[in-house]
């Protein structure tokens, strides 16, 4: 997480947030989604509701009313990886599903309707990192953020960035900005001037039984106080926190394995 942090094209302003390519919303399927929505209720302060099932029982997690992110139930048959997925916001879902098949990606699910939350799909791009694709509803999607328990930040953990950011800019239209740094392969993702996401090449250092995959950082008022929680709560840490240029870092993980980074703004 190299540019500027926060919310980067999350930050509630619903012009924004509709622009093609802006991250939109996370998602997370789990098996057991009651004993998820204890775990995130209690670190985050999350309060959940019904949402589309188009998908299956599914359910929005909200923070003071306002709608941050979504957590699903996967089938008792289905033996996927535990992952946060970003979903990405597009103007004609159809049409960039079709865009991604054609720039050498996959689409796995839809285009479908999600009743009154609008269209998606789920792909993955050429190293097989999993994304979503939402044309939004109206009024929908991650509508507030720059307080704890909110989307701070996606980045994608890839063995390189030079063809994977090819791909998502020929989908989504991004401006590629790399890092000038000798000894780091990242690339920040702009939409408009503004910095959306992030792309850091990790070459070897990719965990084997994970491949490349999206990251979601999460905003918290104290990272060390909530990895105490995490812990607590059956998680535990995969990276110890950190200082860097834009907060303390840590990456954990919640009791299904799915992995998340926590982020503390700078003082």
């Amino acid at each position: 997480m190299t540019e500027a942090r926060g919310s980067a094209g999350l930050n509630g302003d619903t012009h924004t947030r509709r622009t093609q390519g802006t991250p939109c919303w996370v998602s997370l399927m789990v098996h057991g989604m009651t004993t998820t929505q204890e775990f995130y209720g209690e670190l985050f302060g999350w309060e959940f509701q019904p949402g589309p099932h188009q998908l299956g029982p599914y359910a929005r997690a909200l923070l003071d009313g306002q709608e941050v992110a979504g957590i699903g139930q996967l089938p008792p048959d289905r033996h996927l990886p535990i992952a946060w997925t970003p979903y990405l916001a597009s103007d004609d879902v159809d049409q960039t599903a079709e865009t991604v098949r054609m720039c050498g990606g996959t689409v796995g699910v839809g285009p479908l309707d999600a009743a009154e939350a609008g269209r998606l799909a789920i792909g993955s791009d050429p190293s097989g990192a999993v994304f979503g694709i939402w044309q939004v509803a109206e009024h929908l999607g991650t509508s507030i953020t720059g307080v704890p328990g909110t989307p701070a930040w996606n980045e994608l953990l890839t063995f390189e960035t030079a063809s994977v950011a090819k791909f998502y800019e020929a989908v989504f239209g991004y401006e590629e900005v790399p890092v000038d740094a000798a000894d780091l392969d990242y690339v920040t993702l702009h939409l408009d001037g503004t910095p959306v996401a992030g792309i850091h090449g990790v070459g070897t250092a990719l965990p084997r039984d994970r491949g490349p995959h999206w990251m979601t950082y999460f905003e918290v008022a104290d990272t060390d106080e909530a990895l105490r929680r995490v812990t607590d709560l059956g998680g535990h840490t995969l990276e110890p926190p950190h200082d860097s240029p834009h907060g303390r870092v840590a990456t954990v993980a919640d009791p299904e394995g799915a992995m998340f980074s926590v982020i503390q703004g700078p003082r």
